[in-house]
């Protein structure tokens, strides 16, 4: 009793959420500079961008799109549950955002290696006989789409280990900033992708 009342004092929910704050506007200003050039270069060559942008399947950012947005959904539903004190249903909804994320990889391979066995990829003889444009265009969407899936990566990770502290007890009702902050990730993860999908799939 003494050692949890020990630990309690010296926690700092506070400082962990500015901590999580500041790592996520540090994230927005990396793809916000991302955004920024991918604007400069479609303002340079949109016809390029607008035929290298026909070559995407938008069925399947749609799908992804949707896929996110519910995983968003379910782990904000964890932190309500943990909340509640319902440790089994916060485990179940914290399982089937990963189970979403790794789909949203699954789809993110197939229309990955669907373009490269077609030679579309930065350095191929393809990209290297079409215009300036289309290369800039494919070498923005594999750098800033792969570095979306690496966040993907790392947020199912994080989420991860949260759902082993709260299967041990060291995350629950009056306890829980850990899996606010992952929440809070994963969010960002969310947002990033709402802005790349409209970039790459949607606008013409």
């Amino acid at each position: 009793m003494n050692n949890h009342a020990h630990i309690d004092e010296h926690r700092d929910d506070e400082g962990a959420k500015t901590g999580m704050w500041i790592f996520i506007f540090t994230e927005l200003l990396l793809f916000g500079g991302l955004f920024i050039v991918y604007s400069v270069y479609r303002y340079l060559n949109p016809m390029a961008f607008h035929l290298a942008a026909e070559e995407l399947d938008v069925v399947v950012g749609t799908v992804n799109t949707v896929i996110l947005l519910v995983s968003s959904m379910t782990i904000a539903m964890a932190i309500t549950s943990i909340q509640l004190k319902n440790k089994k249903l916060t485990l179940i909804l914290m399982g089937v955002t990963i189970l979403l994320a790794i789909i949203f990889m699954v789809n993110k391979y197939f229309e990955w290696t669907g373009k490269i066995s077609h030679g579309i990829f930065p350095g191929s003889e393809i990209l290297h006989q079409s215009s300036q444009g289309e290369i800039l265009f494919f070498g923005l969407y594999y750098a800033m789409t792969g570095l979306h899936a690496l966040h993907i990566v790392i947020g199912v990770g994080f989420i991860a280990y949260v759902m082993w502290l709260v299967k041990t007890d060291d995350v629950k009702h009056d306890d829980y900033v850990i899996l606010e902050n992952s929440a809070l990730y994963w969010h960002l993860v969310d947002l990033i992708w709402i802005f790349l999908f409209p970039l790459f799939y949607l606008i013409t």
